[in-house]
C-alpha cells in the first residue's frame, strides 16, 4: 500500500517567495534524491492566509511503509534541520501520514 507523507508549512509572509523558491531549487530536490518517493506535490493552501502567514503542504508519496521509515530513519532529521536553521522562528509545520486507499 503507498504511503502519502503530508507536510503542513505555514511561513512568515514576509519569506513566502524565499521559501517557495528554497522549497523548488533545493529541499524538494534534496528530499526526492534520497530515492524514498516516487512523486510529490507543492501546493497551496486556499483561505489559509492570514497575519500568522502562508500556508502551504508539500505532498510526498513513497511506495510503501519500509521505504517510509527508511527516510524517517536517515534522511529526515538532517532535511528537516536544513529547513529549520533557514527558516527558524519564521514558520510553523506539521507532518501527517496517510495510507492511499485508491488513486484515480
Amino acid at each position: 500500500m503507498k504511503i502519502l507523507y503530508n507536510v503542513t508549512v505555514k511561513i512568515d509572509r514576509t519569506l513566502e517567495g524565499d521559501w517557495f523558491q528554497w522549497m523548488k531549487d533545493k529541499h524538494i530536490p534534496d528530499v526526492m534524491k534520497t530515492g524514498c518517493f516516487e512523486s510529490y506535490r507543492l501546493t497551496r493552501i486556499l483561505g489559509d492566509d492570514d497575519e500568522h502567514g502562508v500556508g502551504f503542504a508539500i505532498q510526498y508519496v513513497a511506495s510503501d511503509m519500509d521505504i517510509f521509515r527508511h527516510y524517517q530513519d536517515t534522511y529526515a532529521a538532517r532535511l528537516q534541520a536544513d529547513h529549520s536553521s533557514r527558516y527558524a522562528d519564521r514558520y510553523v509545520a506539521f507532518r501527517t501520514l496517510m495510507e492511499i486507499e485508491e488513486e484515480g
